[in-house]
């Protein structure tokens, strides 16, 4: 339990974390790129110039396929001519119309943006190759309510190289898994603001079967792009873009919107890039060159501030007056990093800190990436919002400990190395990675390694940080984390404050 939601307790109904948004886009290994698309013209006889001839067909394969789909489920196909035309809201129309059982939905189609190549003779070097570009094709877009994953849609270009792209929704999918096991729920507005059992709900949403997935998403595929058997290989599927959000669902209105106003304050002025950083898992340094900052907006829905590093972000959100959802949006997943195996150039395999792959199979080590992240962003909030109960443990740790019959001094947060040494423990990369005597090294250019030793031996007996097992390195723990956020928060927004007002009274 973080501090936030220790605080409140008495008036939360429950705390679910979750996917939301997750997009995933398929790919053919055969043609997903210009040298690939050229093997495969070479390979069975093609001449390049005549890659337009030859994709033609196809093309012409799917649409007579998404014509004997619409036939068969007794449906037309929506063309989209206007650029704010909003599929979402026509499909929730037709839901509404025909119910939410399994099956077959809408069909919109649509000229949109797509990946092709181009033939091309470079008369220096007298050779034919093929060039990527950016060209426009006609797309569908199949919209469908599967049995476990909810409501869904696969967008299927109609040219050559077929980059498909799939969506699901996290809330949707629990909200079957939830069906299913007689758990009574209320899901409104893609929130759930009722569960019977939080608890065994949380259980659920972290049991994503990912290879359940996987046959899913080729079935799909073989339905609706029919092309793609022509092909040697399977569909690569690869995570486009992942939401995971943390909804802390309040019992009654009057108690969450005070509360709402206070922590939107607080996260408007106090959150600072190099906090950003840290809730992402990142360091901040001089040669960051992304895009980072802080944007706030007022909805019909509620308030939201959104805090963004690069293709990563994290959302809060006022939902329906009822809840405060945080939500980790990664745009590129391989923006974050964890300690994973990793194949070097000469085959061999070692374990280190890498970035997320982008397969599927990613999911799962993703879902504890973001779900640090919303945790982060909670317990800061938490540490402004109200002190006491980290003003409670800060005192705790600064008062001596014994271990052994030996007694190890208390820390003081405000002054000194003690300082210095919790800046640098609540880093960014130590969140995922952990930290060893040797990482403080070269964060403490006058202590030796026996000196950090010391200081890491005061930090486990004051239960600050655990060791893990068999390794050399080390974690916060909650109590760690709760009296570092507290700690330097309080120094940064109330005790510095007060000393320049003093100064400049």
């Amino acid at each position: 339990m973080n501090s936030f939601v220790e605080r409140h307790c008495a008036k939360i109904a429950g705390v679910l974390s979750c996917f939301d948004r997750v997009v995933i886009t398929g790919t053919l290994p055969d043609i997903c790129h210009s040298e690939a698309m050229g093997e495969y013209l070479r390979a069975r006889g093609i001449r390049l110039f005549d890659y337009p001839r030859w994709a033609e067909p196809l093309r012409e394969v799917l649409r007579e396929n998404a014509e004997r789909i619409a036939a068969e489920a007794g449906l037309g196909i929506d063309f989209i001519r206007r650029k704010d035309f909003r599929k979402e809201e026509r499909v929730k129309q037709v839901l509404r119309e025909r119910g939410e059982g399994p099956g077959l939905v809408h069909i919109f189609s649509a000229m949109e943006a797509c990946r092709s190549y181009s033939p091309w003779h470079d008369p220096k070097s007298g050779s034919n190759f093929l060039r990527a570009r950016e060209g426009k094709c006609l797309h569908y877009y199949f919209y469908f309510v599967d049995e476990e994953l909810g409501l869904c849609y696969l967008r299927v270009p109609t040219w050559a190289p077929f980059r498909l792209q799939f969506y699901f929704n996290g809330h949707n999918l629990l909200a079957g898994q939830l069906k299913r096991a007689g758990i009574g729920h209320t899901l409104l507005d893609n929130a759930f603001i009722e569960i019977g059992d939080f608890g065994q709900a949380q259980a659920l949403a972290d049991d994503l079967d990912v290879k359940a997935l996987h046959r899913k998403l080729d079935g799909w595929a073989e339905r609706f792009c029919p092309v793609l058997k022509d092909f040697p290989s399977r569909p690569h599927w690869s995570l486009m873009q992942v939401e995971y959000s943390t909804d802390v669902v309040f019992k009654r209105q009057a108690d969450f919107e005070p509360l709402c106003e206070a922590i939107t304050y607080t996260a408007i002025h106090a959150v600072k890039p190099e906090n950003v950083a840290t809730f992402l898992g990142r360091k901040l340094d001089g040669r960051y060159e992304g895009e980072l900052g802080n944007d706030f907006h007022t909805r019909i829905e509620g308030t939201r501030i959104k805090h963004h590093m690069g293709p990563a972000s994290l959302k809060l959100y006022d939902k329906m007056g009822l809840m405060a959802r945080v939500e980790c949006t990664a745009n590129d997943v391989s923006f974050f990093k964890y300690y994973r195996e990793v194949e070097q150039k000469d085959g061999t395999r070692v374990m280190k800190v890498a970035p997320v792959k982008k397969s599927i199979y990613s999911l799962g080590a993703l879902r504890e990436l973001l779900a640090a992240a919303n945790r982060r962003y909670l317990e800061f909030l938490s540490a402004i919002d109200d002190p006491e109960v980290g003003m409670k443990r800060l005192d705790k740790i600064s008062r001596p400990a014994q271990d052994g019959g030996r007694t190890h001094r208390g820390f003081n947060l405000f002054h000194g190395d003690d300082l210095h040494l919790f800046r640098s423990i609540v880093r960014g990369e130590f969140n995922i990675s952990g930290f060893q005597n040797r990482n403080l090294q070269r964060l403490f250019s006058d202590k030796n390694a026996p000196q950090i030793s010391r200081m890491l031996k005061r930090l486990r007996v004051h239960g600050i940080i655990r060791k893990i097992g068999n390794t050399y390195k080390y974690y916060l723990t909650h109590l760690g984390r709760t009296v570092t956020a507290t700690a330097l928060k309080l120094r940064e927004f109330v005790v510095l404050p007060a000393l320049n007002q003093a100064a400049n009274a």
